[in-house]
């Protein structure tokens, strides 16, 4: 055992001197050209596609010589308008807008449903809700809530409407909206040409550019002419920032018909993507529009909200309930923002012609592993030097052709 021992401890201690002096070891590359046509190919081969990489992709495409800012300083304003017909009514932006005027989000109402005559009062509980049906009074807690309910439970066990079982009474508007009389309101098809004006300005603090979406005019009536008559086209009118809501849902990939009875949530995407090497000018947004809410799922699906009128009737408070189906518009600015600068030139030109040094580890690789079957390049390849030499010897640039002859095309006594 303790000779065991003893080995161990003896080849561990020349491990660790072989590798102390080892350490300090200096390797410097050798100069050796190999006369194979296969090895060349492939070295100018991966020389090319190294160096077309970094400059159409690096250079050209991702512009790895300039300073970039990605996150400006954005501000949205939205306000639609637009003019419906319902019967003998006239609908107008308070009546379908919510806000109003909105910032970076805005809704539209495209359908309703109605809730008329709503007052503070005891009902019984609607009997889809979670512990809500009940045989005695007992079974109902007094004071407690359910959250998925619609109101306070008064303790008392009622009879469900004109059903034969009971359910919890409680005290809430009543009556509910799961079994009152619901006015159920036609789809506003006519928001299809309602128009939604966005305006929006982004600023790039670094570079000190601030920019629009809107079209310079050279006077205020001017500017005011030309935006009551343009709507956005990608190609015409690129600067006008009045959308139609049937373009927007077009854009979108969704059927206008459909969004009315469902309602839904559609991204409006700004995306200002500024070359600032050029005059600023040039910097212009585009825009792209995406639906938000899951479509698969049918119980997130859509978008509705609710609110209420109150009004008093016979001096008692009451209310009109209404379930608002429509389209809720998200204003989305992403930006991008880039301008020459010689610190990212150099960092990118060093580390391109650092990368052109890839080429020659893969070419060593191919020649020692796939090429060098006899150890001839390999013995030339690499040498050990233990003592400087006496005499100064000249140095030979070898030549290897694919057979593994070696010999110097220098003229003798010639050092380089």
């Amino acid at each position: 055992m303790c000779e065991i021992l003893h080995k161990f401890l003896m080849g561990l201690r020349e491990f660790i001197k072989e590798y102390f002096l080892g350490f300090w070891d200096y390797e410097t590359p050798k100069v050796m050209v190999v006369k194979n046509t296969t090895l060349g190919v492939i070295y100018r081969s991966v020389q090319f596609l190294v160096i077309t990489y970094f400059i159409w992709y690096v250079f050209i495409n991702e512009k790895a010589y300039q300073e970039s800012e990605t996150r400006p300083e954005s501000s949205v304003y939205t306000l639609m308008k637009g003019t419906a017909v319902r019967g003998d009514d006239i609908l107008d932006t308070v009546e379908y807008v919510r806000p109003s005027e909105g910032g970076d989000v805005i809704s539209a109402i495209l359908r309703r449903e109605v809730t008329y005559d709503q007052r503070q009062g005891t009902c019984a509980e609607h009997c889809k809700v979670t512990n809500a049906n009940c045989t005695t009074d007992t079974d109902c807690v007094k004071g407690e809530v359910d959250f998925d309910g619609h109101g306070i439970r008064t303790g008392i066990c009622v009879q469900y409407l004109n059903h034969t079982f009971k359910t919890c009474e409680i005290q809430t508007w009543c009556p509910i909206e799961e079994y009152a009389a619901v006015s159920r309101e036609p789809a506003l098809e006519a928001a299809i040409n309602f128009t939604v004006f966005i305006r929006n300005s982004i600023h790039f603090p670094r570079f000190k550019v601030l920019r629009g979406n809107i079209k310079d005019a050279p006077s205020k009536r001017d500017m005011q002419k030309y935006l009551n008559k343009c709507h956005y086209n990608e190609e015409k009118e690129p600067y006008c920032p009045n959308f139609r809501l049937g373009y927007i849902a077009e854009q979108a990939s969704q059927n206008f018909n459909e969004l009315c009875k469902t309602g839904g949530v559609i991204g409006v995407f700004i995306n200002w993507k500024c070359n600032l090497d050029l005059d600023p000018s040039h910097c212009k947004p585009t825009y792209s529009f995406r639906r938000l809410d899951l479509r698969k799922d049918q119980a997130n699906s859509g978008y509705y909200s609710r609110f209420a009128k109150y009004y008093s009737k016979d001096g008692v408070e009451s209310r009109t309930l209404i379930k608002a189906y429509g389209i809720r518009l998200d204003v989305i600015v992403h930006g991008h923002a880039g301008k020459f600068s010689p610190i990212p030139t150099i960092i990118g030109t060093v580390t391109a012609m650092t990368s052109v040094g890839i080429c020659t580890i893969i070419c060593d690789w191919i020649m020692l592993t796939f090429i060098d079957k006899n150890e001839v390049y390999s013995d030339r390849k690499f040498d050990e030097i233990i003592k400087e030499p006496a005499v100064p010897t000249p140095t030979e640039l070898s030549y290897i052709n694919s057979f593994g002859s070696n010999h110097s095309d220098l003229s003798e006594g010639v050092p380089l």
